[in-house]
């Protein structure tokens, strides 16, 4: 994908896909990911099949259950019951996407509501983080700032760093990764251009001075 002064954006990536399926890059949309629907299916069913066990536990439907286990069978109710609720209010069906890449900007609701733009980013590398890549994010010194006064990515993140995690999305880590470096580059480009266009000015006043 080539980066030009004001077209360069990304194709949507379809919400069906699996984590491994590559999204097709075009220069006329906005990439828009959400969480892949067969992890979350696969997690919804062992989240019920869980549920049905402590259901089990707690009701009696065996012999020999003791108060103990009837105990933790109203524990595993409550626990996976919520879990599993949970698990389903996310499905992508459900929802919408989970990150959006712009060439202005990115957001990851996994972490929060902040639309980072990438002239606030300084660097866009590639870690291995416990056994799996992640995207990260250096923020400039301003946007350290601002970072570390929001308590939704303080959780999350330290404030001189911001981890995308490509797991559990529609998209795979380059795809992810290349998007990312192609619109911080064009940023980057936009940045180089409207700062000569200022200083063009400047210099023809300095001169007739």
């Amino acid at each position: 994908m080539h980066a030009d002064s004001e077209g360069l954006a990304l194709a949507v990536a379809d919400g069906q896909q699996s984590a491994a399926a590559a999204v097709c890059i075009d220069a006329s949309h906005d990439l828009e990911i959400g969480q892949c629907a067969t992890r979350l299916r696969l997690l919804v069913a062992a989240g019920f099949a869980m549920t049905l066990l402590s259901a089990g536990l707690a009701f009696d439907w065996w012999d020999g259950i003791g108060d103990y286990d009837t105990a933790v069978g109203y524990a595993g109710v409550a626990v996976f019951g919520l879990v599993t609720c949970r698990l389903i209010w996310t499905l992508p069906s459900e929802r919408g996407p989970v990150v959006i890449v712009t060439p202005y900007g990115i957001r990851d609701l996994r972490i929060g509501n902040e639309f980072l733009l990438w002239e606030s980013i300084a660097d866009v590398s590639a870690e291995e983080c416990r056994g799996h890549k992640v995207i990260v994010l250096t923020p400039t010194p301003a946007l350290q700032r601002q970072l570390s006064c929001i308590r939704a990515m303080s959780r999350t993140a330290h404030a001189d760093r911001v981890v995308i995690r490509p797991e559990g999305l529609t998209t795979d880590f380059d795809t992810l990764l290349r998007a990312c470096r192609d619109c911080h580059a064009a940023s980057d480009s936009r940045t180089a251009l409207r700062r000569e266009r200022d200083q063009g000015p400047q210099s023809l006043a300095a001169r007739m001075s």
